[in-house]
């Protein structure tokens, strides 16, 4: 799947002495609540222009994130917590479940009456009798923003695609919203091949998190994509804020945790950067010497 028109466009690049590979988480990262500062915009494409690679490092697939996150311009995008990788338009990876573990996910989902959206790049799956919940969910969620902007689930699902067997569906990730079962259950009910990570819709008290390939972290995104550029392991920077994040920040040569993270991540980083609603990733890349 190639970028969206112009997003990759920068502008002609300055000599930089070191060429750094930047990898941004999305959500409490680089944006807040779907909603990206100006700052940030302004500090991604100075960057660029010094000649350094920025990209997307997210749990979001690339049907979730439209122009407004993606719309400064980057280099190139992990997606699904490392299951695609996109480098210049060039896909390197694309990891989706098997036929079988896609069957045992969705059958352990619907036997606890989950709310979940099944993840793909092109598209987004929801089961039918739980769209409604799922709408209600996400609108709760992002009433909580604090701007208070009507962001809401057209941010989410703006690629929603109705199939008749969503265990066909070729997916890299699962999004639990809701359900009657904890995410730990749930993962032992599935069976081999599957890892949970909990998210912050799990924080309002529900049983939610993310499904993923056991073996798969936004840390093989970032790996891909430096061996494609040839950009050595240490020259690499990670930011972020979740628990998705651990392997990515143990791995790059400097890791950047958002203040306020778990003890976990923030024991791993060797800076902190305010978050979004402060435009932390500007100071961030001041004192890293990116801009």
């Amino acid at each position: 799947m190639g970028a969206e028109p112009g997003i990759e466009t920068a502008g002609p690049r300055k000599a930089a002495t070191t060429i750094r590979a930047v990898f941004l988480d999305v959500d409490g990262t680089y944006a807040d609540y779907g909603v990206v500062p100006e700052g940030h915009v302004r500090a991604v494409q100075a960057a660029r222009k010094a000649g350094h690679r920025v990209f997307l490092c997210t749990g979001r697939p690339v049907s979730m994130l439209p122009r407004a996150i993606r719309g400064a311009g980057f280099d190139g995008l992990v997606a699904s917590a490392g299951a695609y990788v996109e480098v210049a338009g060039e896909v390197l990876v694309d990891r989706r479940f098997s036929a079988a573990l896609a069957a045992r996910t969705v059958a352990a989902l619907d036997a606890h009456n989950a709310v979940y959206v099944l993840e793909a790049q092109e598209s987004l799956h929801v089961p039918p009798a739980a769209e409604e919940r799922l709408r209600a969910i996400i609108e709760e969620h992002f009433s909580k923003a604090p701007d208070g902007r009507e962001v809401g689930a057209s941010a989410i699902l703006g690629s929603l695609v109705r199939v008749p067997d969503l265990a066909k569906v070729p997916f890299s990730k699962v999004s639990v919203f809701d359900s009657a079962a904890p995410m730990r259950q749930l993962v032992e009910e599935i069976g081999e091949g599957i890892a949970v990570v909990e998210n912050s819709i799990a924080d309002e008290g529900r049983h939610a998190g993310e499904l993923f390939q056991r073996g798969i972290s936004k840390a093989d995104g970032v790996a891909a994509a430096i061996a494609h550029l040839g950009i050595p392991r240490e020259d690499s920077i990670a930011v972020g804020d979740g628990e998705n994040d651990l392997e990515m920040l143990a791995f790059a040569g400097i890791g950047v945790a958002i203040e306020g993270s778990s003890p976990e991540l923030l024991a791993l980083a060797d800076h902190t950067a305010a978050p979004p609603h402060r435009e932390g990733l500007v100071a961030a890349f001041e004192e890293l010497g990116l801009i």
